[in-house]
């Protein structure tokens, strides 16, 4: 049963609403001429094969976003459920968010290791979204681990994928309930 919304408190109703999509959660990282930035970023999504692309969707006051616009390169590191830590990380400000992070020297963008899966983009272009900048990349390189699961956000939470053995006993632990 979906519950009706005055008007005046759509915003506050939309923000609720639009946690109970679940997301994967990034760390979109580039350089400057003074190091490394990152953000937390869970509004990535593919945009295209072909081309391909990817869209990231990044608030206009943070500082990333200028990196980003001065340099016209970022990766996309998709991030394990081990990484919440990180998630947690690039989401503060006033840290050095790269302190003791291992990253893959493969690319002249920071691209963090043990990840999920990761994307390293060109920009393509840069659209105005509301209080947000929609950046288009084009994908020039990616790779990803099939062993890694990865980290989940809704609801305003943390969470994982449930493993294979963990859904099996889960579903053993059900049965047993209804048959009491």
């Amino acid at each position: 049963m979906h519950t009706p919304v005055a008007t005046d408190d759509l915003t506050q109703t939309y923000r609720c609403a639009i946690a109970r999509f679940c997301t994967g959660v990034t760390v979109i990282t580039t350089n400057t001429p003074d190091g490394p930035v990152g953000m937390t970023a869970s509004a990535v999504t593919s945009l295209s094969l072909d081309p391909l692309q990817l869209i990231v969707c990044i608030g206009n006051t943070l500082a990333t976003k200028s990196a980003i616009t001065e340099t016209g390169r970022f990766a996309v590191n998709v991030l394990s459920r081990d990484q919440e830590h990180l998630a947690r990380r690039f989401a503060s400000r006033g840290v050095n968010k790269f302190a003791g992070l291992e990253l893959l020297a493969d690319h002249d963008v920071p691209v963090l290791a043990n990840t999920v899966a990761h994307f390293v983009c060109e920009t393509a272009e840069a659209i105005p979204g509301g209080d947000h900048t929609i950046m288009i990349g084009d994908v020039i390189a990616c790779a990803y681990d099939p062993d890694i699961s990865p980290l989940l956000y809704y609801g305003s939470a943390f969470g994982s994928l449930c493993d294979e053995a963990t859904h099996a006993r889960l579903g053993f632990e059900m049965q047993i309930a209804a048959m009491a």
